[in-house]
């Protein structure tokens, strides 16, 4: 199969969209993409903000961020959160949404969000255009609607929302699971 070469650029996909809060005294919520697991001991999640976004100054200053994973019904508030400045707007009242007690950061969770992931904030490196801030997971918040009968997620409940191409997919078909190898390359 033959294969065309392009310039480097940001081609992977998908990637999660998340709702980051940040702020203690005026909380700001910020819609971002380029978001990943880093390190699952210590639990470390990566967010990248442009230095000249609202929300970065709330990240530096605070320490701390919580990111919040929307279901693929909230894509209307998720790129409303992405399009407009926390600097003019309100953005938790322009979506209704509930700023709630996280249980281990200052920074509060979005209620409506399935799951919430409460972090310290453990290293900052720029990136280009982007700064990467590293933050250990310190707890995570989830509603009760998603969890199966033996209290994991149900990510078919959770309907969990991602991002390529500029375009917003949910997630669909399960396909497999981790393990089952053998029946694809045996």
């Amino acid at each position: 199969m033959a294969k065309v070469v392009k310039p480097g650029s940001t081609a992977l996909y998908p990637v999660p969209v998340v709702l980051v809060s940040c702020g203690v005294d005026r909380p700001n919520l910020i819609t971002l993409a380029w978001v990943g697991t880093l390190s699952s001991d210590p639990p470390t999640v990566g967010i990248a903000v442009r230095p000249e976004r609202f929300s970065h100054h709330l990240i530096v200053e605070g320490g701390e961020f919580v990111v919040n994973l929307p279901h693929a019904g909230q894509v209307g508030l998720v790129d409303y959160c992405g399009q407009v400045s926390g600097r003019e707007v309100d953005k938790w009242a322009g979506c209704g949404l509930t700023p709630a007690p996280a249980s281990r950061v200052r920074v509060p969770v979005v209620a409506e969000c399935p799951v919430s992931l409460e972090c310290r904030v453990s290293h900052r490196l720029v990136l280009g255009v982007h700064e990467l801030f590293v933050g250990e997971v310190l707890a995570v918040q989830v509603n009760q609607e998603v969890l199966d009968a033996k209290g994991h997620v149900d990510y078919q409940l959770a309907r969990p929302l991602a991002y390529a191409g500029g375009y917003y997919w949910e997630l669909g078909d399960l396909l497999g699971r981790f393990g089952d190898w053998r029946r694809g390359c045996a």
